[in-house]
């Protein structure tokens, strides 16, 4: 009887190793990408300079949102894209936060500092922001920091960018 055990042991075991779970990104999934060109911060009393955008329709409640904005470009074809929330440290000991929140109906992003921001237009006018729609169900070992590695993950082609000019 102990040889019968040992040996429904054994296959269950090779029987499990089997079956295999994938971390790769769920085909079925949806990924969204949407760039937000040439977009000037609003000012209000409330919540300072910032840029508010419903999300028609509304992501799953599982869902994130990650907003990179472009800060330059190497030449016409490669744009450098940089994760938010950020820092940009400016001369005379002068900070500028980009930062967001995002709830399944809208997202909001934000430009706060340590000094009056309309002394720099440049980073409050005709500003450029791709909002990434990642699902629940994404691998949270991609560096989410670079861009490019997230947009190859979710399989999202440069065609499939929904760009929203203003």
């Amino acid at each position: 009887m102990k040889k019968i055990m040992i040996l429904l042991a054994v296959v269950g075991m090779f029987s499990f190793q089997g079956c295999t779970t994938s971390d790769d990104f769920d085909e079925d999934t949806i990924s969204e990408v949407f760039e937000l060109k040439n977009i000037d911060f609003d000012y209000n009393v409330d919540d300072g300079f910032n840029i508010f955008q419903t999300l028609t329709p509304n992501i799953f409640s599982s869902d994130v949102v990650l907003i990179y904005r472009l800060s330059g470009t190497i030449d016409s074809n490669t744009p450098i894209w940089q994760l938010i929330p950020r820092t940009i440290y400016l001369s005379n000991g002068r900070e500028l936060d980009y930062d967001f929140d995002f709830s399944k109906e809208d997202f909001t992003i934000y430009a706060r500092g340590n000094y009056n921001l309309e002394l720099t237009p440049e980073y409050l006018d005709d500003q450029t922001f791709r909002i990434v729609i990642v699902p629940g169900s994404f691998s949270t070992s991609i560096n989410k920091n670079n861009y490019n590695e997230v947009i190859s993950a979710l399989k999202i082609k440069e065609n499939q960018i929904q760009k929203i000019n203003f």
